[in-house]
């Protein structure tokens, strides 16, 4: 399998429904997924999760984005014939005129090779305690590590 690469001023964007099924995605999120749009449009947007990407992330990203607030990540993705790409997240909730959640909205951005060169061990850690022990032995080891940060997963984020 390969890795994917883009441009540092190319952003993938795609939007989904309170369910997590995809209701947009641009050009560059279809290239990059290799689907077409028809082929991506009412999917869930796990269709492009990579296997090696731990649970617990995605767990706080959904705990995060349904309780109305905006959350940075970095996520590695896989294509539709096994090719991978990571990026750097930002998921926003999108809400109607009275204040309710109506879909999430993401725009992803290139990271960092000095990020991401801290993110992989980090994920490979989190994936391990996970097989073993389930996604409570990940969340745990996660809120050791989340500490110097005050426990807050943004903020060790945007310290990378």
């Amino acid at each position: 399998m390969a890795e994917l690469h883009f441009k540092d001023d190319e952003f993938i964007i795609s939007k989904t429904d309170t369910q997590g099924r995809i209701t947009y995605g641009n050009e560059l999120f279809l290239k990059l997924a290799g689907y077409t749009e028809s082929e991506i449009i009412s999917k869930p947007h796990s269709i492009v999760r990579h296997p090696d990407m731990p649970k617990i992330i995605f767990k706080l990203l959904w705990d995060t984005i349904r309780s109305g607030k905006e959350i940075y990540a970095y996520v590695i993705n896989r294509s539709k014939n096994g090719d991978y790409y990571w990026v750097f997240a930002n998921v926003t909730p999108s809400f109607d005129a009275k204040g309710g959640i109506v879909g999430y909205y993401s725009v992803r951005r290139k990271p960092t090779s000095k990020a991401i060169e801290q993110i992989k061990p980090l994920y490979q850690k989190l994936l391990s305690a996970e097989r073993s022990g389930g996604v409570a032995s990940s969340s745990q080891m996660l809120e050791e590590l989340l500490k110097p940060f005050g426990g807050r997963y943004d903020k060790f984020i945007l310290s990378l």
